[in-house]
């Protein structure tokens, strides 16, 4: 007897191709920065072909982090999980269940608010990882005080005892 089992992980439940590459698209693009930036040393003028290029890449970046990547989130959340406003949270053993509906939870939160709250999250990630790799391309190549004394030739100490 063969039992077949689906291994396909974009097959599984929940996985939505469009939101992960795209999610993955933004960050990995982000983080290619990186490697330009430790070549590039602080003060190197900028050609106008450069500057254009530098825009367009930044530009399509934000686009995907900040506009692709959260309305197929929604999407996937709409459409295929079923997010809607009449799902309502109930949790595990009804804990959850809002007094609305006879439980005894304060609030009535549908699977729509989850929904957004995780947009956010995905909104908030990319503002953070932006920020801080132009905080990084800003402070690269700045020198850090360095407790060495520069010596002579014959290994001495240049400094002026005083």
């Amino acid at each position: 007897m063969l039992i077949a089992f689906e291994t396909n992980p974009l097959q599984w439940p929940g996985m939505n191709v469009a939101f992960l590459f795209s999610f993955f698209l933004a960050t990995f693009g982000a983080l290619a920065v990186i490697p330009y930036m430790k070549r590039r040393p602080k003060g190197t003028p900028t050609s106008w072909g450069e500057a254009m290029l530098a825009a367009t890449y930044v530009f399509g970046l934000m686009f995907i982090a900040f506009g692709v990547a959260p309305h197929q989130f929604i999407e996937h959340a709409d459409k295929d999980l079923l997010w809607s406003k009449n799902n309502v949270i109930y949790g595990p053993g009804d804990i959850f269940k809002p007094e609305a509906l006879g439980g005894s939870f304060p609030i009535t939160m549908s699977y729509e608010a989850v929904r957004d709250i995780v947009v956010i999250v995905i909104h908030v990630y990319f503002f953070v990882l932006m920020c801080v790799l132009w905080a990084k391309w800003q402070k690269r190549g700045d020198a850090k005080p360095g407790t060495e004394v520069a010596t002579s030739t014959f290994g001495r100490p240049l400094v002026k005892k005083g």
